[in-house]
């Protein structure tokens, strides 16, 4: 999904494999693919991806105590959700990283890489060539 604040941004689905960017838009933050700045790319809820490096998101004390681990996230794995659904107006895009840390994606630092590692399993309906399987019944 991408953020209501990106509503009057270009945008696209991600892809496996996908190569993405952290990126400030005119008024938030997101994803873009690398080498294509102008298109947001979004991401599904349970999108998976990994960072080149560790992720760093912006911290006040980072940026006076360089050499700190503030702003640091401590992990590189992150799989894409939304939070806060219940408050309207408020960014509800996030990554939850391996050590459990959630971060708002428009607070990530921008120019940091990431690969699409799996996208969500989607629910498929039922098609008229579906085989339904009845409990007790044998299986052909």
């Amino acid at each position: 999904m991408c953020d209501y604040s990106l509503q009057n941004v270009a945008s696209r689905p991600a892809k496996i494999g996908d190569k993405l960017t952290t990126h400030n838009f005119c008024i938030t933050g997101g994803f873009a693919a690398v080498g294509d700045l102008n298109v947001a790319v979004c991401l599904m809820p349970g999108t998976e991806l990994v960072f080149e490096q560790e992720a760093t998101y912006n911290h006040l004390l980072g940026s006076l105590l360089p050499r700190s681990r503030f702003g640091k996230i401590g992990a590189t794995m992150a799989r894409f959700r939304q939070i806060d659904m219940d408050k309207q107006f408020v960014h509800h895009d996030a990554l939850e990283f391996a050590n459990g840390k959630i971060v708002l994606l428009t607070q990530l630092r921008p120019g940091q890489r990431a690969t699409v590692l799996q996208l969500p399993a989607t629910h498929r309906p039922k098609t008229t060539e579906t085989i339904e399987h009845k409990a007790g019944a044998p299986i052909e």
